[in-house]
């Protein structure tokens, strides 16, 4: 497991948190809402500083961020002077543009991160690559290895099929048993053509069938800078539908389901399973180690849009919550008195305990397979 991988993935993940604070900040700053607190982190406070009338610091625990605005807190009187500049007297579209702000900013920020991969380094979901090269088969030095063939190669064609998927190149394979096929693969930037012969082979005892002696894996399409543009607001775009769906599996019916099995029934953990913190750095590690970095940097992406996301579910404490409340006050024409909403901000925060805590639990005994 790569422990540099973990760690710079979570340092990426506090600063995500920290974008998101400052959207907050900086449209309520537009807008003229009074700010009174820029912190990094929660709990007791280690450092800080005042500069007009905003206090920005630390507190010990970092795990994210907050920006206080003045009447946000239905606990925490506003002096008469503030009342202009306080959440509830502003504007129902000012606020929803300052909640919505948080969310929005996880999109540009992913948006970034995919751009930044594909323009160094391709498209890691575009291409077929040579992930590694099996040296003997059935006691016989294998095709691939006697034809050259190395880790890393890039797929473009077998035989006459442009840029094959894993499918196409096995039925390819199998087609031609004992037949030479030509490969052409991408090598350090030139292109190498194999003449390889697929066999029939039985390495695992589990049947013989067509095999050249490789493992496949995603490689990486070279991708222009200009061409990453459109690739990452795409990939941005497929994200978020992905991760609409897996919302919906995570915290309905299915995810407290396997939850279940996996505490209560000793049901193997699957790689769709929910996982904590725990769970996603532990995934980091085992990719960053096969993959590298950019692939540290990719998951983040998708990391960052599910968060974004999960921030809109409609419920209070999320913004989501809050944009939820600006519409229905818009609907009800009057104000929501947020008092009324703080059981709902309870329960919501005390099921999302139980889950996080389950999923922890299992991710520490039971840690799902790797990615």
């Amino acid at each position: 497991m790569n422990t540099l991988s973990i760690v710079l993935f979570f340092v990426g993940l506090l600063v995500v948190i920290l974008v998101h604070e400052a959207a907050h900040y900086s449209v309520a700053r537009l807008f003229g809402f009074k700010v009174e607190e820029y912190f990094v982190g929660f709990g007791p406070k280690v450092w800080s500083f005042r500069r007009g009338e905003i206090e920005y610091g630390v507190k010990a625990l970092p795990l994210g961020g907050y920006v206080k605005i003045a009447g946000m807190n239905p606990y925490e009187p506003v002096s008469e002077e503030d009342l202009p500049r306080a959440y509830g007297s502003k504007p129902r579209w000012q606020r929803a543009l300052v909640i919505f702000s948080g969310p929005a900013s996880h999109f540009v920020v992913a948006f970034v991160l995919f751009f930044l991969v594909f323009a160094v380094n391709g498209d890691p979901s575009g291409a077929t690559a040579i992930g590694a090269v099996t040296p003997r088969l059935d006691g016989q030095v294998s095709p691939a290895a006697a034809s050259g063939m190395r880790a890393g190669d890039l797929i473009l064609a077998v035989g006459p099929v442009q840029n094959p998927t894993f499918d196409q190149i096995s039925i390819y394979q199998k087609a031609h048993v004992g037949a030479a096929i030509t490969y052409t693969v991408l090598r350090d930037g030139h292109d190498v053509t194999l003449s390889i012969t697929p066999v029939r082979a039985n390495p695992d005892g589990n049947g013989a069938r067509p095999m050249i002696g490789v493992i496949l894996t995603s490689g990486w399409a070279p991708v222009s800078i200009l061409g990453a543009v459109p690739r990452g607001l795409e990939t941005v775009g497929a994200t978020i539908k992905e991760s609409v769906v897996n919302i919906g599996q995570v915290f309905g019916p299915h995810g407290w389901t396997r939850l279940y099995q996996g505490l209560f029934e000793g049901s193997p953990r699957q790689i769709t399973d929910p996982v904590s913190v725990i769970g996603v750095g532990q995934q980091v590690g085992q990719a960053g180690a096969a993959g590298g970095l950019l692939y540290v940097l990719y998951l983040l992406a998708l990391v960052t849009v599910f968060i974004g996301l999960i921030n809109l579910l409609p419920l209070p404490p999320f913004d989501g919550g809050h944009l939820a409340v600006i519409a229905l006050e818009k609907i009800r024409g009057k104000s929501v008195d947020p008092r009324r909403l703080i059981p709902i901000s309870v329960a919501v925060m005390g099921t999302l305990a139980v889950f996080v805590l389950a999923t922890a639990f299992l991710d520490i005994f039971k840690p799902v397979p790797g990615p």
